[in-house]
Formats: C-alpha cells, sequence, structure tokens
C-alpha cells in the first residue's frame, strides 16, 4: 500500500508541476499581451485561449496533491467535537462521497474529452487551440484525485478499526523555519 501511496504522490507532484509550469507561461504570456497591447498597439495573438486552457490544468492538477497534504477546506464544527474515532470515521464518509462524486465528474470528463477529439473542437479566435488536452487534463486530475481518495479511505478505515484519529498531523505543514525543540 506505500508504494501505491508513493506512486499517487510522485504523479500529484509531476501534475502539480506541469500546472505551475502552464501558470508561468500564462503570467508571461499575459504579461506580454499587456505591454504588446498597451504600447506597441499589437497584443499577442492566442492569449486568452491559451490561458483559458491552462486554468484547467491549473486547478485540476492541484487536486490530488492537495489531497495528499489533506489541505482541502473542512468545516469543522462537528469535527473538533468528535473522538478520534469518529474523526476518523468522518474522515471514511467524506472520503466515500468525493469518490462517488470525483468518479462522475470523470467519467462525463473522459465522455467529454473522447468527444472533443473526434470532432476536433477548438477554440474560436486569431489561433485556434484544440480543446480535447484541457478536457484531458480535466479528467486525468479527477482520476489521480479518486486514487489519492482510496488510498486515504483504506488508511482511514484502517485507523478507524483501531480506534485512533485521522493522519492530518502526519501530513501537515512543515514546522516554521527557527530553532527547533530537541
Amino acid at each position: 500500500m506505500k508504494f501505491f501511496a508513493r506512486l499517487i504522490g510522485r504523479l500529484a507532484i509531476g501534475l502539480l508541476l506541469l500546472g505551475a509550469t502552464g501558470m508561468i507561461v500564462s503570467m508571461l504570456l499575459g504579461v506580454a499581451d499587456v505591454v504588446g497591447t498597451k504600447f506597441l498597439d499589437y497584443p499577442v495573438p492566442g492569449t486568452l485561449e491559451f490561458t483559458e486552457s491552462t486554468m484547467v490544468l491549473i486547478v485540476f492538477g492541484a487536486l490530488a496533491f492537495t489531497q495528499s497534504r489533506r489541505g482541502h477546506i473542512r468545516v469543522e464544527i462537528f469535527y473538533n467535537m468528535g473522538s478520534p474515532r469518529a474523526k476518523s470515521l468522518m474522515e471514511v464518509f467524506t472520503h466515500l462521497i468525493g469518490i462517488v462524486y470525483f468518479a462522475l465528474l470523470a467519467w462525463t470528463g473522459y465522455q467529454e474529452a473522447i468527444y472533443s477529439w473526434n470532432l476536433g473542437e477548438a477554440t474560436m479566435g486569431t489561433i485556434r487551440f484544440p480543446l480535447y488536452p484541457a478536457r484531458f487534463m480535466l479528467a486525468i486530475g479527477v482520476s489521480l484525485l479518486i486514487l489519492q481518495l482510496l488510498s486515504d479511505l483504506v488508511e482511514d478505515a484502517g485507523r478507524f478499526l483501531r480506534g485512533e484519529g485521522p493522519a492530518e498531523a502526519e501530513r501537515s505543514e512543515p514546522a516554521a523555519p527557527g530553532p527547533q525543540p530537541g
């Protein structure tokens, strides 16, 4: 199981880095477009289309990585009142709901990506960007999130059965820099 978790973690980091690269390229392209439009009276063609497609990669590429760090937003009204075992049960329940929801999203995403591929769907503009890469990235990002949720489900179900609390402390952010006790 640890091998599976490490593999998902590496894939999540790879997708996150791909999204970060896309964000940097989009920012540079956006700056060039603004400078070109404002000072040279010549915008960079295709900036909007490229940025739209890259946003999908940025958002859906980070989902699995964020889940691996248990960094998604959680409403903790009832969560904090529960025992460690109850917290693990709540985690199991939310993982199950997430798996169902994102499985439906992945299924629809793959259908749309294949449809877009077969149709040769592209953006309307000066430069026509194909839409299927962004649609496939949505489906791939969500599929990786599902794998991470499955891994977390197994881990938290085991913790529940053993009467332990969830693994949130193990994956939290590193301590602030400075002198460390010990």
